[in-house]
């Protein structure tokens, strides 16, 4: 820890004509290609820890380095403006950046559905609405909070129709200087007069050079299932990497994770190659389920760690197999997360 980082704010005050020498907040507009017109907020925590906010991308979490290495994988379409997402069918594929953190839902995750049934939007494409959702009523903060130098993002996201839901996710996103780490904190309301599926997963997303075949992952699961026949076949290495792999057919693993006493669940991916761990920590209670993404392809080369209230298997699936959650009117559930870096 450098001496800046143990530091009080009076300590710090005759050296400094600004915090932001240290660590700070700054917003922006990208303004090339499809990105062009995405708002964004860059984080430098002052320990580290630098990390882009796409605030027109449903508040999530693009580029991440620590220390200058890159923790998350970014995908070759790079950062689309939402007014070119296409919510049909597997097209949010093609909007989908990859970054550190997705996020998938409101209403759904997962596999798209080709009944409309009654709905006034049609069928529920990919993992659904929220990844291209811009926020409001942004609010940034940057100040010492009980001795700690903290800084803060706020956003509301919304997804609404006529005739359908309304929904409403407060999110925070907040690093403190001298922690490297990333909590976020998801306020979800249902808004309406009537009850409304809610379906929200955390997309992390790990790339090179943290992920390598030297990475291995490690969990107290109490159980781990295959979502797939071929998922089944590397069941046994679970927790392995491998280099990249042409032709490579993704698998899915559900574990279930036990939680700690501060009623945590965690799972971590460690790397001796560039002496770093990264951990996912997530509250259970609301967010009892967690899907890991094995993706060894070639360009196509991620580890997915995606803690959820859901599997990601569609709205219909989750219906049928009782694990739905319904937010009643006026209702509000609260997500906790965080994604923390430790050197080995």
């Amino acid at each position: 820890m450098h001496r800046h980082e143990q530091m009080t704010a009076q300590q710090l005050k005759p050296y400094l004509g600004s915090m932001k020498q240290l660590a700070g907040v700054r917003t922006g507009v990208l303004d090339d290609g499809r990105g062009r017109g995405v708002r964004v907020a860059d984080f430098d925590n002052g320990s580290g820890l630098s990390f882009q906010v796409l605030l027109d991308r449903g508040m999530d979490i693009g580029r991440a380095t620590y220390q200058g290495i890159p923790l998350s994988y970014l995908s070759p379409v790079g950062c689309v403006h939402p007014a070119y997402y296409e919510p049909d069918g597997f097209r949010w594929l093609r909007s989908f950046g990859g970054g550190l953190l997705t996020g998938c839902g409101l209403s759904h995750v997962g596999t798209p559905e080709t009944e409309t049934g009654m709905r006034v939007d049609g069928p529920r494409g990919l993992h659904g609405r929220l990844s291209n959702t811009p926020a409001e009523n942004i609010s940034v903060s940057e100040g010492w909070e009980e001795g700690k130098y903290r800084l803060k993002l706020s956003g509301l996201l919304r997804e609404t129709s006529f005739f359908a839901e309304n929904l409403e996710c407060r999110r925070t996103i907040s690093t403190v200087m001298g922690e490297n780490s990333i909590t976020l904190c998801d306020r979800i309301t249902n808004r309406g007069v009537r009850p409304a599926p809610l379906m929200v997963l955390y997309h992390i997303n790990i790339g090179f050079p943290l992920l390598s075949e030297n990475a291995t992952l490690n969990a107290p699961a109490r159980s781990t299932t295959p979502r797939t026949e071929t998922a089944a076949e590397g069941l046994k290495t679970w927790q392995r990497c491998q280099p990249p792999t042409a032709n490579y057919a993704e698998q899915c693993f559900y574990h279930d994770i036990a939680p700690e006493a501060d009623g945590l669940a965690r799972m971590t991916l460690t790397n001796p190659d560039c002496a770093l761990m990264l951990e996912v920590a997530y509250r259970k209670a609301e967010l009892p389920f967690f899907t890991q993404w094995k993706m060894m392809g070639q360009q196509e080369y991620v580890m997915g760690l995606e803690p959820a209230n859901c599997h990601p298997d569609g709205q219909t699936m989750e219906k049928e197999k009782g694990t739905l959650k319904i937010l009643q009117p006026d209702e509000t559930v609260e997500h906790f997360l965080k994604i923390a870096v430790r050197e080995r």
